[in-house]
């Protein structure tokens, strides 16, 4: 009995040291009876917790490459003022696909001619606009307004008529002197379509043409400079053109078409009659166009390829240019 009694002691001094081992290892539940056990059951438990901090470290490696991915796709507003064209706009804030993203992101506000665009139109950038295509609802009542001016007089009709057009005459030449020399309005009525001086003249020949040679007189204009039709007539066309971005085209009495390009915005309407020295639009460079000017042409039909030399057209009008 002594003996056994012994056996059972040692026996016992055994499992309280390998639980011990055990315990001093960290794990919570019994392990063999072996005094390494306690070192083994941490070696597992470290790739344990390694994997935890390589888990979490990933997801915080993923965090912060989502986050610029936010701040990119977080979209801008911009406010249109006067002179701004699509790619302009597209170029100063780094637009990714340039106008025709800015355009097909802005449609609804911007409308169907891409290239009038009104000053106080809000653009999105970098994002869709769900905006409703209010801006060009405002700019609608400037021509009542013109009407309405001329309606408030009691004279009677024809009275009204002979002084509204006193006025425009009147006008144009006021207009014509701030504008600057070059749109110094002759004896009959016709005046140049920009103040600047020519940078490329009618029927230079060169490979960036379709035709083989430019088929107008580009002047010298900033953008947002004002354009002026260079004679009487009646507005054919007013829109864009292709190539030609924002375009203008006056037929005048001689049967002979005046054609102005490249516009940023557009101040005349199909249909309209102009005056020599109106204002028809402001100058930019939407098209094909390699910075901000003015493409003149006149032309015996409103279409392309029916060019003459603009410059001759207009000294045969009185015009010093």
């Amino acid at each position: 009995m002594p003996a056994n009694g012994k056996h059972r002691r040692k026996k016992s001094t055994f499992l309280t040291r390998g639980l011990v081992a055990a315990g001093t290892g960290g794990a919570v539940v019994a392990l063999p009876l072996i005094g390494a056990t306690g070192a083994h059951a941490a070696e597992q438990a470290a790739p344990a917790a390694a994997s935890g901090a390589v888990v979490t470290a990933a997801a915080q490696v993923k965090a912060q490459a989502a986050a610029p991915a936010a701040r990119t796709a977080a979209p801008t507003t911009y406010s249109v003022v006067a002179g701004d064209y699509l790619s302009k706009i597209a170029a100063e804030h780094d637009v990714a696909g340039g106008w025709q993203r800015l355009y097909s992101d802005n449609r609804q506000v911007v409308g169907e001619n891409p290239s009038l665009i009104l000053p106080g139109m809000k653009l999105t950038l970098g994002a869709k606009n769900t905006a409703k295509a209010a801006a060009p609802k405002a700019a609608a009542p400037a021509a009542p307004k013109a009407k309405a001016k001329v309606t408030k007089k009691a004279a009677p009709a024809g009275e009204q008529t002979r002084a509204s057009r006193s006025a425009e005459r009147a006008a144009a030449p006021a207009a014509a002197q701030s504008s600057g020399s070059a749109t110094q309005t002759a004896s009959s009525g016709w005046v140049t379509p920009v103040a600047g001086g020519i940078s490329t003249a009618y029927r230079t020949a060169g490979a960036m043409w379709s035709s083989g040679y430019h088929t107008g007189a580009d002047f010298i204009a900033s953008s947002g400079t004002t354009v002026r039709a260079v004679g009487a007539g009646t507005v054919v066309s007013a829109g864009w053109s292709g190539a030609y971005g924002n375009e203008v085209v006056i037929k005048h009495a001689d049967g002979n078409y005046s054609q102005y390009a490249h516009l940023s915005s557009l101040a005349v309407s199909a249909g309209q009659s102009v005056s020599g020295g109106q204002q028809i639009g402001l100058s930019g460079s939407t098209g094909n166009s390699t910075g901000p000017h003015l493409h003149f042409e006149i032309r015996t039909s409103p279409s392309y390829g029916s060019d003459v030399d603009p410059l001759a057209y207009l000294r045969q009008h009185g015009v010093s240019v």
